[in-house]
């Protein structure tokens, strides 16, 4: 598939302090790929140079085959991280407003706004300030905000923030019609429940280094079947005992245990057997969290925010 961004030896410092270091990227279009990383781990300060809202200091970026700049940022649509749109503008007009931006005509302009205070569900709000609604409903306008110009590539900076279940679910199911229409999806969070549900491909950055990336369910398959889900009855204690097993997660009637190699399975099932009543017993490709978890933890990675990108997030320009 071929790229509709890619990163080659990006760079970027904070004064002292080195925000990203050498990232490289492909990020196929026409699909959804995750940026993950803890917080402060660079995944902003990368958003905002594919946007040109910053500057690398040292590498390329080219965005369909074309180099970052004023002419591409047409193709793009931004959800930044930060609250972006004007507190004592009325809903409806902002959203006109950011659409002629994009060089939208009026007519079309007040069509699209109007579809998507409808399609968000906030069409009862559309003549009230933008500080008159909740923090759920600013999220959802900036969403709007960003679908708008009709953009080949979406980029939002922690998408749910602020979201209720209802509202997330929402936002969700827009993206995945808006993959389904071929618009390649960029997003950057630290909820790994989002990246399980919507991602083609990820990237796990920290202290803005790479740490893997790739298709998903390759990422899943090198990481190994190290987890075993039993379902049982008996004595829940015997499972902390069992050899072969490092941890042991107790859900009432279930456990997830955590190998210290996948070809232990048998044998410990054998050692089961004898000693609880098994419903059921398989082996688990690890999750996103897992497999974040583990990975920061190898590199020696904390989630401690770089100072540079925390003081840059106060300047960030309203929308791509």
């Amino acid at each position: 598939m071929p790229a509709a961004i890619q990163l080659r030896g990006v760079s970027k410092s904070y004064g002292k302090v080195r925000a990203l270091q050498n990232l490289d990227l492909d990020i196929p279009a026409g699909g959804v790929y995750g940026l993950l990383g803890p917080n402060g781990s660079g995944k902003t300060t990368t958003l905002r140079m594919i946007t040109g809202i910053l500057l690398p200091d040292a590498g390329r970026i080219e965005i369909f085959g074309h180099a970052a700049g004023r002419a591409s940022r047409d193709l793009l649509g931004y959800l930044p991280e930060e609250r972006g749109l004007y507190p004592k503008m009325k809903l409806r007009e902002q959203l006109v407003f950011f659409a002629r931006l994009k060089s939208v005509p009026r007519a079309e302009a007040e069509r699209r706004a109007g579809y998507w205070l409808e399609r968000l569900e906030l069409q009862d709000w559309g003549g009230r300030r933008l500080n008159e609604l909740s923090k759920g409903m600013q999220q959802k306008a900036q969403f709007a905000v960003s679908l708008l110009g009709e953009p080949r590539v979406l980029i939002l900076d922690e998408m749910t923030s602020g979201l209720d279940p209802v509202n997330a679910e929402l936002v969700r199911q827009i993206l995945l019609e808006q993959r389904a229409a071929g618009k390649t999806i960029l997003f950057s969070t630290h909820r790994m429940e989002d990246a399980e549900r919507l991602c083609d491909s990820i990237c796990l950055i920290a202290r803005g280094r790479k740490l893997l990336d790739g298709d998903i369910n390759e990422v899943r398959a090198r990481a190994g079947r190290q987890t075993a889900r039993l379902d049982f009855r008996g004595d829940a204690g015997l499972l902390q005992q069992a050899p072969g097993v490092l941890q042991a997660d107790l859900y009432g009637n279930y456990a997830e245990l955590r190998l210290a190699q996948p070809d232990q399975a048998p044998a410990l099932l054998r050692w089961l057997a004898p000693r609880l009543e098994i419903t059921r017993f398989e082996l688990l490709q690890p999750t996103l969290n897992q497999i974040f978890l583990e990975t920061v933890a190898r590199g020696g990675e904390t989630a401690e925010p770089h100072p540079g990108e925390a003081a840059a997030a106060g300047s960030e320009a309203t929308h791509a």
